[in-house]
């Protein structure tokens, strides 16, 4: 039987699988095929459609910089907003004809024998000689661990599987975890129940967000005058970047940014026992901070109850709490974020019948995020360090994208075939990260979150400014490789 053939297979249709198709189009490289597993291109935008959905980057920053959009119609973009840009810039661009939606990747292996990718899908078999992965960090649900949640009579579901069925009208709602989802949802449903209690671990920093619609006028200015689009980018480029003089460069930067959180807090919580519950006991930018407008003030209405001893046990009817409390439930909603390594990764094998889940379980390492030792013809997109937790992720997204293009086109003109990142090269990156992680908020803030390791350590976010990484991926730098025909 016929083992279809494809020059580059890339896994994910997202922001990053996008971008990278429009551009490898553009480098020349046509023979492309993209693996979705959903049946709409989006990646966590078409996958995440809870109430209150959006972005929590500004719009004008949070999009691709070769597909400028005038039109966005907040400060913020939302879901539906969102998603509906990535289709136009798809079908825009031409590529719609690469995707392969709803074939979800079952195993890819290396064959060293014939220096190609081998990968079975929910559709059939296919070879690549180049596999890139694009698949996104937040992608599956995280459950925590709940005694009796089995026996648990109601409804229950994560927000990534939002039951937009269930009518929540009326009812008695638990919403375990205080996560960025969380803050956006909470606000939405909470003046439609009859009682809402937020089971919250830690409470998160929560900034201004100043979200607004954007006028008429500015969308004209914008849609005639591209540099005046640019400056808006920029702008928003500059005043983001900023948080990482708390993050790297000393946590003394984070008390600005905390005085506008305790601000906050003052002047959207009126009850200070609830205001006390509610203030963070760690350096903001220790984990994700928040930018919200509307979550303290649904927490401060009088159908709201935050709990924040923890969950001894769920019952058919109820939640009762370590400190002996029962609370009626009639609905649980999960708020409690994704997992860290996507399932994918267990499914990726390279060179020597490792998958790249292990490898990540062992310690985070790439080398710039994009290439992985042991794994030769394979690139990624947002490895461990190669996000910014100060930075738009569309920023970094393209720093790799450019960089794997440049990749490909350089190994396409000087007629070599095979790539693999040295092993020296890798490690000696990964110890420059864990040098100059040891210091950062995110280690000595005195928090634990999805930005660090079980041991405590730097779980891969770049630390340094997202411009100095940009110039390290400007152009790939072969030698850093072993490359042969």
């Amino acid at each position: 039987m016929h083992t279809e053939h494809t020059h580059i297979a890339v896994l994910g249709a997202g922001f990053g699988g996008i971008g990278l198709t429009i551009k490898l189009q553009e480098a020349g490289f046509d023979d492309i095929v993209v693996l979705e597993r959903a049946d709409d291109l989006g990646g966590t935008w078409q996958a995440n459609t809870y109430p209150g959905c959006a972005c929590d980057v500004p719009s004008q920053l949070y999009s691709f910089s070769f597909a400028p959009n005038p039109e966005w119609s907040r400060t913020y973009g939302k879901q539906p907003e969102i998603l509906d840009y990535l289709r136009t810039v798809a079908e825009r661009h031409g590529i719609l004809g690469h995707l392969r939606l709803g074939t979800e990747l079952l195993d890819a292996r290396w064959d060293d024998a014939d220096s190609l990718w081998r990968i079975e899908t929910s559709r059939g078999e296919l070879t690549a000689d180049y596999f890139i992965s694009a698949a996104g960090v937040f992608a599956e649900a995280k459950y925590p661990a709940l005694p009796g949640l089995d026996t648990f009579a109601g409804r229950a579901f994560h927000s990534l599987h939002w039951d937009h069925d269930h009518d929540l009208t009326g009812e008695r709602v638990a919403v375990i975890g205080t996560g960025a989802s969380a803050v956006q949802f909470v606000p939405e449903i909470q003046p439609k129940v009859e009682a809402l209690t937020v089971f919250q671990r830690s409470a998160p920093w929560i900034v201004p967000r100043l979200d607004r619609p954007t006028l008429g006028l500015e969308r004209l200015l914008l849609r005639h005058m591209p540099l005046a689009q640019k400056a808006v980018r920029g702008t928003w480029y500059t005043l983001i970047e900023g948080f990482g003089l708390v993050g790297f460069v000393d946590n003394r930067f984070r008390h600005p940014y905390e005085l506008l959180g305790r601000i906050q807090l003052r002047r959207q919580i009126r009850d200070p026992e609830l205001r006390a519950k509610v203030t963070p006991d760690y350096m903001i930018g220790c984990k994700r901070a928040i930018f919200s407008d509307a979550y303290l003030p649904a927490l401060d209405q009088d159908n709201v109850e935050v709990v924040t001893d923890g969950i001894a046990e769920v019952r058919p009817h109820s939640i009762r709490t370590r400190a002996g409390a029962e609370i009626p439930v009639d609905t649980i909603i999960f708020g409690t974020g994704f997992t860290a390594i996507p399932t994918a990764f267990d499914r990726i094998i390279g060179r020597d019948g490792v998958s790249i889940a292990q490898l990540y379980h062992q310690r985070p390492q790439t080398y710039l995020g994009a290439a992985i030792a042991g794994f030769p013809n394979f690139f990624c997109t947002l490895g461990p360090f190669g996000a910014a937790g100060n930075q738009s992720a569309i920023f970094m997204l393209e720093s790799q994208i450019a960089y794997i293009v440049d990749a490909l086109t350089t190994l396409r003109d000087r007629g070599e075939h095979r790539v693999e990142v040295r092993g020296e090269v890798q490690d000696d990156f990964v110890e420059e990260m864990r040098r100059r992680s040891a210091d950062t908020v995110w280690l000595t803030g005195g928090c634990e979150s999805y930005y660090t390791t079980p041991e405590g350590g730097n779980a891969g976010l770049y630390p340094n400014w997202s411009f100095e990484y940009r110039r390290r991926t400007r152009r790939f730098d072969i030698e850093s490789y072993e490359v042969s025909a």
